[in-house]
């Protein structure tokens, strides 16, 4: 179990991504590089939520500081996949901050909340996330709720490790992640309402406060 009761996240891959990267750390580039393989996807996914186009171009740099650092990294594979999105997220926030980028209709900018209470998850916004439509809805959610729905289902962090990403209580992310996967699913059931050609029952925004 981990913090706060919840169980320990397990990636499938976890283990053969532990075992690489402890062979890469003695010089093995083969193994770094099915280290890579398997962290890359969901990382991009990830920045692709924060940065959209300039994700790779964020990965790659990201990917440079992994690769130089690699001898300081301890842990297993769920701890890489944290330490990884730690210094992809450094990344995008400095890329950030050189373009100036603001934009108005995305949430990720936002101040981060703390928000009470916790929901149930959804499953039909978790079946979708990995999808291009997926992550550009999520770019409409605010910050909080946005960072924590990538690391959780995108990054397939646990509810501690993506709060130490995150630098915030595992309660918080928790909730967060919970919060945005319910605005998600909600706004797919409206998608889908809007194909039968049936209206949703009132007005609303992602990036509005529920």
């Amino acid at each position: 179990m981990g913090q706060g009761g919840e169980p320990r996240r397990v990636h499938p891959y976890d283990a053969e991504l532990g075992a690489a990267v402890a062979r890469a750390q003695q010089g093995d580039e083969a193994a770094f590089a099915v280290a890579y393989r398997i962290v890359q996807p969901g990382l991009v996914g990830y920045l692709r939520g924060l940065v959209a186009d300039e994700a790779e171009d964020v990965a790659s740099d990201a990917w440079l500081e992994i690769a130089r650092d690699l001898g300081r990294f301890k842990g297993d594979g769920a701890g890489f996949r944290g330490w990884t999105a730690t210094i992809a997220r450094h990344r995008a926030l400095d890329h950030l901050r050189r373009r100036r980028v603001r934009p108005r209709s995305s949430g990720l900018e936002q101040e981060a909340l703390e928000l009470p209470g916790a929901h149930s998850t959804h499953d039909q916004a978790l079946e979708s996330i990995s999808t291009e439509h997926a992550l550009e809805l999520i770019r409409g959610l605010p910050r909080d709720q946005a960072e924590a729905v990538l690391l959780r289902v995108v990054v397939g962090l646990d509810g501690p490790a993506a709060a130490r990403v995150l630098g915030k209580r595992p309660g918080a992310v928790r909730t967060a992640a919970h919060r945005g996967l319910k605005r998600l699913a909600r706004r797919l059931r409206v998608e889908g309402a809007g194909d039968r050609g049936v209206t949703d029952d009132g007005p609303g925004t992602l990036g509005e406060s529920k």
